[in-house]
């Protein structure tokens, strides 16, 4: 039997990625498989941001049985339709498109400017009925939980904001564009984190507007560090290595392609730049004696890290079930471009269906299950080495290479 160590604060962090984070489920569902049944939460330390906020909010409010928190995050995206998370009614969508239209024609004269290109309060009534917020204290007050990070980006503060609730001794931290606030945490911070830029409406805390917590975090494990974790296990949501190098000028990209492009590079480039950071930290640490290490070194600890990421290309697999989408977000999606396979990362995005999600879910349970060894020495606090990650990831993350490159 497996037991989980009390002396090594794992952290889980969850990036964002729409309906792409259907593939963090399955890891997640493979790791309360390896568990004992009745475990209670292996994870001191949960940070989520946009969609992964919404899974790490579930998994804390249940965290004295991560298996039923699981099955209750499984069930809920195996079922999802894109109703639940945006209004795809034909009037709905006609509307937007004329008040888009004439705000560009107009100059927002008469018809005022926009404020976002789909409506998500179906996915606020939704968390509204799922999300029992006490809870969250509840886990951390019966120590099932020592944190849980929520973040969001401030328009009009042009910072990142970590919001986060815990146990006391947990101190507020002040960067130059990131912080971290103690609060108790509420439907707002979730709708706030989850306002993509242009798709999502901002959300208003306190005197700020809120968007996506992608936007402005350069750190995303830096939550989770300041939260006092000694190891990290981030599920990612993108395979992609690159593109090949075109070999000849192709048509000009679609607006949906460069849409696709942006939330790309929003929700994942941020992680793997922080993960170089930590990995060459670490081997910096390391390559010192630790009786010899003085100063500054000294204060610093190695953080171990494990990466999972899917194995297949997800923007394949949602070409293959793009007829699943409503009409009217097909039509909007065919407006702008998003005819072509190249152009799928846009729709990847927003494909909340089941079949697609139940696909993700799939892929990320198989994923999880052939490193599960590796997993389970990961989450029950056992050695582990300071990085595992796929091997193309290892290699552009180290910073000592045989070459100079």
């Amino acid at each position: 039997m497996t037991h989980l160590s009390e002396s090594t604060k794992t952290a889980l962090v969850l990036p964002g990625g729409g309906a792409r984070g259907a593939f963090q489920v399955g890891v997640l569902k493979a790791i309360a498989e390896l568990l004992p049944r009745t475990s209670r939460n292996p994870f001191r330390v949960i940070s989520g941001t946009s969609v992964g906020a919404v899974s790490s909010v579930v998994l804390a409010s249940k965290a004295g049985n991560f298996r039923s928190a699981v099955t209750e995050l499984e069930y809920v995206w195996s079922h999802f339709r894109c109703e639940q998370v945006y209004k795809t009614d034909h009037l709905t969508m006609l509307k937007s498109s004329l008040h888009w239209l004439s705000s560009i024609v107009l100059g927002g004269w008469l018809v005022g400017t926009p404020k976002s290109l789909l409506d998500n309060a179906p996915l606020r009534e939704l968390l509204s009925r799922n999300v029992h917020f006490p809870r969250i204290q509840t886990a951390i007050d019966n120590g099932y939980l020592d944190a849980i990070a929520v973040t969001a980006a401030g328009y009009g503060s042009a910072r990142s904001k970590t919001f986060f609730e815990g146990v006391d001794g947990l101190r507020d931290w002040d960067r130059t564009r990131r912080l971290g606030k103690r609060t108790e945490l509420g439907l707002d911070h979730i709708m706030a984190s989850i306002a993509v830029p242009l798709i999502f409406a901002p959300q208003s805390i306190g005197y700020d507007y809120f968007g996506d917590g992608a936007m402005r975090q350069a750190t995303p494990l830096s939550p989770a560090v300041h939260l006092g974790a000694d190891r990290i296990l981030v599920i990612g949501i993108r395979d992609e290595t690159g593109e090949k190098e075109p070999t000849e000028l192709g048509r000009p990209p679609s607006f949906a392609q460069i849409a696709g492009y942006i939330l790309d590079t929003l929700f994942m480039d941020g992680l793997y730049s922080d993960l170089e950071r930590i990995t060459r930290l670490n081997e910096l640490i390391d390559s010192i004696p630790e009786q010899h290490r003085s100063g500054s070194v000294a204060n610093f600890r190695p953080i171990d890290t494990m990466l999972v990421v899917p194995s297949k290309d997800l923007r394949e697999i949602a070409f293959r079930h793009r007829r699943e989408l409503p009409f009217a977000i097909r039509a909007l999606l065919r407006g702008i471009g998003g005819k072509t396979p190249r152009e799928s990362k846009l729709l990847s995005f927003l494909l909340f269906e089941r079949a697609f999600t139940r696909e993700l879910i799939a892929l990320g349970y198989h994923d999880a299950m052939k490193v599960k060894d590796q997993l389970l020495d990961f989450v029950s606090g056992a050695k582990v080495p300071r990085l595992y990650a796929p091997d193309w990831i290892k290699k552009d993350l180290s910073s000592f290479h045989s070459d100079d490159t």
